[in-house]
């Protein structure tokens, strides 16, 4: 047997930050692009920016600035408070799992 966890942060009853929702995220940090983005994690470009809305209503500000398309295409980054609470989520899992490993040692000897 071996323990799994999913962890996720609501504000107000909203889920705002999950791990598949940091990954979109990090996604969008990298490639540039919410379609991008979405396309590296086999979603739908609705879905992604759906989730994104999510985050950004339930904690009342802006997560990622983005530009339409055009001749020169569009884009998306990540906004500084965005940035910041993808830090800060990391910051948290990090050593989550080893504590549950350890927990369930103790708990199914």
């Amino acid at each position: 047997m071996e323990p799994h966890v999913n962890v996720w942060i609501e504000h107000n009853g909203v889920v705002v930050l999950s791990e598949w929702r940091v990954k979109l995220l990090e996604m969008i940090d990298q490639t540039g692009s919410i379609s991008r983005a979405a396309e590296k994690m086999n979603v739908t470009y609705h879905r992604a920016w759906e989730k994104l809305h999510e985050m950004e209503e339930g904690l009342g500000f802006k997560l990622v600035t983005a530009q339409v398309g055009g001749v020169h295409g569009g884009g998306a980054e990540l906004t500084a408070k965005g940035r910041d609470l993808m830090k800060q989520f990391r910051a948290f899992d990090l050593g989550l799992g080893d504590e549950i490993e350890q927990r369930f040692t103790t708990a199914f000897k």
